[in-house]
């Protein structure tokens, strides 16, 4: 009878000492990154000079001969996939993963993409997974001018979110 209650308190106390040091260690202080701001209203145009400069020497050449423009533009509707782009700010839908949900928005000059940008959620891993993740995907979104972008290893699910809202802002584009 003794050694069944010792061994009943101290299986006891075995997991309470394992169920305080699990709950007293927390996973490492990761710090909850932002997404880079990008104002894709038109200041964003300033925060980001040095790859707007080429881009805003072709507009004013442009501007000046209206035929090249719109040789310009039926360049980049090829690269879109055949069809033009309007100009303006486009957001996709939000699409919602295991891990959080993610919206797409694309800059649209001159009938290209000139910038993505993405909400996503920055909480646990994905403090550290998305935002290299998205900041690769809009790099390629750029890129590419479409939303044939290769998925990130280890961010399998942010991937398959962003180009699924990135299509659909690329088709409200379309529209």
């Amino acid at each position: 009878m003794r050694r069944s209650t010792a061994a009943a308190v101290g299986t006891l106390t075995g997991a309470a000492l394992i169920v305080g040091v699990r709950l007293s260690v927390s996973a490492p202080a990761v710090p909850t990154a932002a997404p880079p701001a990008v104002d894709l209203t038109g200041s964003g145009q300033d925060a980001t000079p040095p790859s707007k400069k080429p881009s805003t020497k072709k507009p004013s050449g442009d501007s000046d001969d209206d035929s090249d423009d719109d040789s310009a533009q039926g360049s980049s509707q090829g690269a879109a996939g055949g069809s033009g782009l309007k100009d303006g700010i486009y957001k996709g839908t939000a699409v919602r993963n295991a891990y959080g949900i993610i919206q797409v928005s694309i800059k649209i000059e001159n009938g290209k993409i000139t910038a993505a940008d993405a909400t996503y959620p920055t909480t646990a891993d994905s403090a550290t997974i998305n935002p290299p993740a998205i900041a690769a995907l809009k790099q390629s979104t750029v890129k590419a001018q479409s939303a044939d972008v290769d998925a990130v290893s280890g961010a399998t699910f942010t991937s398959q979110s962003y180009v699924k809202s990135l299509q659909a802002a690329i088709d409200e584009a379309n529209a």
